[in-house]
């Protein structure tokens, strides 16, 4: 259950994801949390490279993988505007990340790109669960759902 303490994390998830759609990147924010509640890493979408691997949610599981022992990992938070696409949530199981927290699911992301016409996405959208059965997984946060929401509407060019 997501707690008063992660909605800070979660916050600034949203703030990283506003700053991808001011790059001109998809709307994506992460932050890894370590067990006393050290922001260890931050990230945002990276995708208009041209490299659509460069997700936050991947690039601090290679963080975590290079600077941090197996017990740190398994202690560590995943926080997220959106839920884990498939690849990421490998990544995140494959590394040993722990708890993850995320503002908005999959499912919600899907309904509101397809309200706005967006072609589906080459890699079906699952619930992380579906892909790592044994990650801890919390969310969607209602409160912080319309900010994420807001974000995709203005980056596929919609009205906020």
């Amino acid at each position: 259950m997501v707690k008063e303490h992660d909605l800070p994390y979660l916050r600034r998830c949203v703030e990283l994801a506003a700053e991808a759609l001011e790059a001109g990147d998809e709307p994506f924010g992460s932050v890894l949390v370590a067990a006393d509640g050290t922001v260890l890493a931050e990230d945002h979408n990276r995708v208009a490279s041209g490299d659509r691997t460069r997700h936050p949610e991947f690039e601090l599981a290679r963080w975590s993988a290079a600077h941090l022992t197996p017990d740190q990992r398994a202690a560590a938070t995943v926080y997220t505007s959106g839920e884990h696409c498939p690849m990421c949530a490998a990544a995140h199981a494959w590394v040993g990340l722990g708890r993850l927290v995320y503002v908005a699911s999959s499912e919600q992301l899907v309904g509101w790109l397809g309200e706005l016409g967006v072609p589906a996405a080459p890699v079906r959208a699952l619930p992380v669960n579906e892909v790592a059965p044994g990650v801890r997984v919390e969310g969607p946060v209602p409160e912080l759902a319309e900010e994420v929401r807001a974000l995709h509407r203005r980056f596929h060019g919609a009205a906020a």
